[in-house]
């Protein structure tokens, strides 16, 4: 059936993100151009890079050329060990500054809101600001605080915002999850800890959730630790293979919606 949406959500997973950068370059290789793109956390970092015009490529560069501790500003931990300034400047300068209604395409961020308890998801504004909004790991990053509530990672209730991209428009949508494998890597840093425990408690909540999805791509990036962020090839290599494992599937999908492809 013609005149479909294809939409992609890219989950959660902080060092482990970085896989749905090959994922974006496997699809990008076949021409699949989603219509409609949702991100939590580690997602809507990459996913915001994408939907403001960075090439894949580009950002398998980028990862592996970057310094991070560069951009992890350490403080005095009160609310969080990151304050988050740094990264946030660095987000706001890749992605341009741009605000979501600039896009060429639909692009959600999917954060949690602790005072209300609930996930929500920005579509309006300055791309950045929702970005840093989305990747605050609770304990690591400062939360980040507007006159709309007290934000944190988008992780800690949508790992993978399947239903927020149906919300955007999408009719077949391909879901990224880096955090689907079961076993885990013996925790290096306070951010393994908190992260391993926020995957452990999501299992249950995730797994009908992501059953909605059309196509399921999930990167085997199981031995790579959350925070072991200087293992960014080896990530993006896991996620180009698993989006090439199932690339029959993505092209079906394709087919019957707007973008097909080429």
């Amino acid at each position: 059936m013609a005149g479909k949406t294809l939409g992609l959500a890219l989950g959660s997973g902080a060092a482990k993100g970085f896989a749905h950068v090959g994922v974006l370059k496997a699809l990008d290789e076949y021409g699949v151009r989603p219509k409609v793109i949702t991100g939590s956390s580690m997602g809507s970092l990459i996913g915001a890079f994408y939907v403001t015009g960075m090439q894949p490529r580009f950002m398998e560069r980028l990862a592996c050329s970057l310094s991070w501790r560069h951009w992890l500003d350490l403080t005095v931990p009160k609310i969080g060990l990151i304050s988050g300034e740094k990264i946030h400047q660095m987000v706001a300068l890749l992605t341009r500054r741009l605000q979501f209604h600039e896009l060429p395409v639909k692009f959600g961020v999917v954060t949690t809101e602790l005072t209300q308890r609930r996930a929500v998801l920005l579509t309006s504004g300055n791309i950045a600001d929702a970005v840093r909004a989305s990747i605050s790991i609770p304990g690591v990053f400062v939360p980040y605080v507007t006159d709309q509530g007290v934000f944190v990672d988008g992780g800690v209730l949508e790992r993978v915002p399947v239903q927020a991209c149906r919300s955007l428009g999408a009719d077949i949508v391909i879901a990224v999850d880096v955090a689907a494998a079961q076993r885990a890597t013996v925790p290096e840093t306070i951010m393994d800890v908190i992260m391993q425990s926020i995957d452990l408690m999501q299992h249950q909540l995730v797994e009908p959730r992501i059953q909605g999805a059309d196509v399921r791509i999930e990167p085997d990036v199981s031995d790579i630790g959350t925070s072991q962020f200087n293992r960014a090839q080896e990530a993006i290599t896991a996620g180009y293979k698993a989006a090439i494992a199932v690339m029959d599937d993505i092209l079906a999908a394709a087919q019957q919606c707007e973008s097909e492809p080429v």
